[in-house]
Formats: structure tokens, C-alpha cells, sequence
């Protein structure tokens, strides 16, 4: 059985519309794209490079493939293209007609039901970067497995957000973190089973309890 692996870049209001440059996604007049960009060291990229390193396939939405399309095909394996071109990208999209960055395959009907049934193949697990509007499906159904949570040290104010309306009321388990020189959490959580509720509230004294105290 397949993992869906998120990794998101989030500022600590939760926002994570346009971190990686102008144009990204201005959507709702937002105009702090590129966010991201200044806080970038060699750790950051070491992290990076390594959950690349393992085989895996690309879960993405319309906007983001079209994104990584127009840029990483003319990566050369030497400059860390390998991974991204050679991984199979599944693309959630209900108006485009084709996807030409091979290898690729269009979901465009069933969403839900197509991505289950993919997470219960046989395979390399799907990693889903950026994408906001799919992840709101996805964490709606309770799809993903491990989120990978870059958390950046400024605050936007308002944007596109990772945990909007309709969140699935999920447990997560902290299963590993890192920090930046400039002073980003990477953090990785795991799906952990439901919500363990509890009571800060005090006991009520039984009646005889009661009466021993006055």
C-alpha cells in the first residue's frame, strides 16, 4: 500500500499561497509571493535533496504541475532534475486536456475514489507539493499519511492556508524535526489513529467527601 507524503511550506499563520516567486499564485489579490525565497540555506537544501533521494511518484494539483512543468523538464540530472522527471505525476485536473511532462496521468473524474484506490496499489509512495486546492480533498477524506511541515518564521496575514474548512479530525504524531540557520522548523508528522480527548476539570467531591471538609 502507497503513502500520500504532503510537504508544504507554511508561514506561521498557516498560509502557504505563493511561496516561490512572483506569479506563483496572486488568486485573491495576494500579493506577498516569494516569501519563501530569502530564508533558504545549505541545510534547508540538504533536507530537500534527501526526500528526494528514495523512489517516489507526484500527487498535484492543475496549478502546481503546471508550475513544476514549465521548469523542472529542463533540469538536467546533474543540476537534481532525475528525481521529478523520471517520477510518474498524477494530475488532478478537470480542464486540462493532456499532461505532456511524461511520464503523467490525468484524474478528472472521481477524484476520491481514483486516489484510494491508487494509495492501495503496489508502488513508490506519492509526494504532493504545493497543490492547495487537492489537499483540501484529500485531507477532507483523511488521505494523507505524513505531512512534512516547513515552518517559516513570519507571519502573511491572510492567503491560501493548508488546514481550511472540513478538516478530518485526525491524531498526528511528531516524528521528527530540524531547524534552519535562518530559523526554519522541518518537521514531520505521521497520521497516529483518532483524538485522545481528556478533562482538565477537577473531580466533584462525593457527598461524604464534602462533608468531611467543612
Amino acid at each position: 500500500m502507497r503513502k500520500i507524503m504532503v510537504t508544504t511550506f507554511l508561514s506561521l499563520d498557516g498560509v502557504m499561497q505563493a511561496p516561490g516567486g512572483p506569479g506563483e499564485d496572486p488568486a485573491g489579490g495576494f500579493d506577498q509571493e516569494g516569501w519563501s525565497v530569502n530564508y533558504w540555506d545549505d541545510r534547508m537544501g540538504e533536507i530537500m535533496e534527501g526526500s528526494m533521494g528514495t523512489p517516489f511518484d507526484l500527487l498535484l494539483g492543475r496549478k502546481t504541475y503546471q508550475i513544476f512543468a514549465a521548469h523542472w523538464p529542463h533540469v538536467t540530472n546533474e543540476q537534481g532534475g532525475a528525481p521529478l522527471n523520471n517520477a510518474t505525476k498524477y494530475v488532478v485536473s478537470t480542464t486540462l486536456a493532456s499532461a505532456d511532462w511524461s511520464p503523467s496521468v490525468l484524474i478528472g473524474e472521481d477524484v476520491v475514489g481514483q486516489i484510494t484506490r491508487l494509495k492501495q496499489q503496489d508502488g513508490p509512495d506519492l509526494q504532493v507539493h504545493g497543490s492547495s486546492r487537492l489537499l483540501q480533498t484529500l485531507i477532507a477524506h483523511d488521505l494523507v499519511d505524513e505531512y512534512r511541515l516547513w515552518i517559516f518564521p513570519l507571519l502573511l496575514g491572510g492567503g491560501k492556508r493548508l488546514f481550511g474548512d472540513g478538516v478530518f479530525p485526525a491524531g498526528l504524531r511528531l516524528v521528527d524535526t530540524k531547524t534552519s540557520t535562518t530559523g526554519v522548523i522541518i518537521t514531520t508528522y505521521e497520521r497516529a489513529g483518532g483524538i485522545n480527548h481528556g478533562s482538565f476539570a477537577l473531580d466533584q467531591p462525593t457527598a461524604a467527601e464534602a462533608e468531611r471538609l467543612r
